[in-house]
């Protein structure tokens, strides 16, 4: 089954390590989400039900639980993410982003009755949820040869867009070669892991920071640098915290959206740096880089907005 593909959107983030760090802080008049044991709840309810009712289900508890954990203040629009249907999330994040109260009580709950349901579709030896999504995303790689990738670029939100455009000038068995139509323009090499081998000057490169296989709940740590300039450099560590098939620019991806923190030198001190990434395992394309931090360096959100394909 297909679902029908519902766009996610990154905005301003807050990481959620640094809501756990908070609620660690509160640990002496609080009890944090992910201390509580989640209710009980009896696979037996959905007994009656289809593989294909449950998978539904599933989706739709971790994405109510994913509104639960990464709403913040509406005023100011800054959540990690709107989740689409289909998407995977990684239960432990979720959990350690709410100390307590109502949040907590809700996330705990929507725990036990995802823990319920998997019990329930083991028992009808159902496949994995999303199994056939993610084959007919790996099966639609949606690049060729000239095809071009036009971003949105924003360095503050209260800043104008730019355009960042890439297009495909090389697919190899291991790497992606692009040619920067934007300034600074020049070579972009990728793995397929989406890894940054080769950037033009005053670009950001990351080159030893992504995995092959992004799996939930994955941890990975690297560098992200300015290219070219050796001083300018942020020391990463990050975390798969939700993956599966998304529409991004009106095609289909098999996502890993990965939250990042971590700290890059500026002038005798360090500043923080935080945000998330998205990229396509298939292919480590790069669908969203969302940065936060005092260096301008590292402050940066760019959206993959449409992919311009040649005539096949």
């Amino acid at each position: 089954m297909i679902r029908a593909p519902v766009p996610f959107a990154l905005s301003a983030l807050r990481p959620l390590f640094a809501v756990a760090i908070a609620a660690a802080a509160l640990a002496g008049c609080a009890t944090r989400a992910v201390d509580v044991h989640p209710p009980a709840a009896d696979p037996a309810e959905f007994a009656g039900w289809t593989c294909s009712r449950i998978d539904d289900e599933l989706d739709a508890v971790q994405q109510r639980a994913a509104d639960i954990a990464y709403a913040v203040d509406e005023g100011t629009g800054s959540n990690i993410l709107a989740l689409g249907v289909g998407m995977t999330v990684f239960w432990p994040a979720l959990l350690a982003s709410r100390p307590s109260g109502l949040e907590a009580a809700d996330l705990t709950r929507l725990h036990g009755r995802y823990g319920a349901l998997r019990s329930a579709a083991t028992l009808r030896a159902c496949p994995p949820p999303g199994s056939e999504g993610a084959a007919a995303a790996a099966s639609t790689l949606p690049l060729s040869v000239g095809d071009r990738l036009v971003y949105e670029d924003r360095g503050s939100p209260r800043l104008p867009p730019s355009a960042w455009a890439l297009r495909v000038t090389a697919l190899r068995s291991a790497e992606l070669e692009f040619e920067v139509e934007s300034a600074p323009r020049g070579l972009w090499r990728q793995d397929r892991a989406g890894n940054v081998l080769d950037a033009p000057g005053g670009s950001l490169q990351w080159q030893r920071l992504l995995r092959d296989d992004l799996v939930l709940g994955q941890v990975v740590a690297g560098d992200m640098i300015v290219a070219g300039d050796p001083l300018s450099r942020a020391r990463l560590r990050g975390q798969v915290v939700a993956v599966g098939p998304q529409t991004v620019a009106e095609h289909r991806f098999d996502v890993a959206v990965i939250e990042l923190f971590g700290d890059a030198p500026r002038s005798e001190a360090y500043t923080r740096v935080d945000g998330a990434i998205v990229v396509d395992r298939q292919s480590g394309v790069l669908l969203r880089l969302d940065l936060r931090s005092a260096h301008p360096s590292f402050a940066v959100r760019r959206r993959l907005m449409r992919i311009e394909a040649v005539p096949r």
